[in-house]
């Protein structure tokens, strides 16, 4: 049995979170995002990782990485949504980041644990619900939020790169019984 986990991130995990990110950018998502965003080193989208770790905006912010033995495979992050997010009980949702995992570490229950220990985390924080955007040509990150009880709730927004636009879309999930009974 391999020697799995989930934990929160740790400053000397920025420089590797931003290698994943920008490995899954080029291999996993190059087919859609803009050639801008692909040219992006790890050197360049590594202080913002950083400062997730070190200076989070508020203590529901969390940074967590999967780890396989002692190697750092894959990440999310997760916070409060936006107060603007045109969600029910906006106050209770959390925005669930993109679960990134090094290609060559895939397909072994990363990017579950990943998501399980998301949902952890949000129950602890409070909230009832979470959303995440995601690309609307990324099908890998769809079925795989679906197939865990994840739904599009409707809601796209285009978002401007600088090199061209972004569609994403809206999924959402229930994190307790009493939220599923009141959805429509």
């Amino acid at each position: 049995m391999a020697d799995v986990s989930v934990r929160p991130a740790r400053p000397e995990d920025a420089s590797t979170l931003a290698q994943i990110q920008v490995e899954v950018w080029q291999t996993a998502y190059g087919s859609f995002l803009p050639p801008a965003i692909l040219a992006l080193t790890s050197a360049e989208v590594r202080p913002p990782w950083s400062a997730a770790i070190t200076d989070p905006p508020s203590a529901q912010h969390h940074v967590l990485v999967a780890q396989e033995q002692e190697w750092v495979v894959g990440f999310v992050a997760l916070g409060p949504a936006d107060p603007e997010e045109p969600t029910p009980d906006v106050a209770n949702t959390g925005l669930l980041g993109p679960i990134l995992v090094q290609p060559r570490w895939g397909r072994r229950g990363h990017g579950s644990r990943l998501l399980a220990a998301s949902v952890e985390h949000a129950l602890n924080d409070g909230m009832t619900r979470l959303i995440c955007w995601i690309a609307e040509a990324d099908q890998v990150s769809r079925t795989f939020l679906s197939t865990a009880g994840w739904q599009v709730d409707g809601y796209a927004r285009a978002l401007d790169t600088g090199s061209g636009e972004l569609r994403e879309i809206r999924l959402h999930t229930s994190l307790t019984d009493d939220e599923k009974s009141t959805q429509p």
